[in-house]
């Protein structure tokens, strides 16, 4: 058997074959992410709060007495300082069903921290110290967020 084992074709590069692939598939230029579409970052986000009455009010209220200070034993001090009376009157701006939700839900917050005997805002405002007063206030405030009130 005559069997020729050398061939008469001509050495190519090795590296021919992956060069032409590589221009027929190019390898993708890296792409920075596209930046998201505002409805999807507001979906993203979440719901927005908004307060009801009661959280507004009650929230008015402690900031009021941050600008202008707490007091005791009287409902506005002559320097501008309110007990919490003062101050919800001051933020709900009339005795309307916020004010006087607040209100219940101020002294509600007061009893649990204080104990079950304060029958008015008042008493219990005149009775403690201002950290303890503003603990109140934030549970309140709290408990209305939670309850969106």
């Amino acid at each position: 058997m005559n069997t020729r084992t050398e061939t008469d074709f001509t050495p190519v590069d090795p590296d021919l074959y992956a060069k032409a692939f590589q221009l027929l598939d190019p390898v993708p230029e890296p792409v920075a992410p596209a930046a998201p579409s505002p409805v999807a970052v507001i979906l993203a986000a979440g719901p927005v709060h908004r307060p009801g009455p009661v959280e507004r009010t009650l929230t008015d209220s402690l900031a009021f007495l941050d600008a202008h200070g707490w007091a005791k034993h009287r409902l506005i001090h002559p320097e501008g300082a309110r007990c919490s009376i003062g101050a919800l009157r001051a933020a709900a701006g009339a005795r309307n069903a916020a004010y006087r939700d607040a209100g219940r839900l101020l002294l509600d917050e007061a009893r649990r921290q204080h104990g079950k005997h304060w029958k008015a805002i008042p008493a219990w405002n005149d009775a403690h110290t201002g950290p303890e007063v503003r603990s109140v206030w934030e549970a309140a405030i709290q408990r209305a967020h939670q309850s969106n009130l």
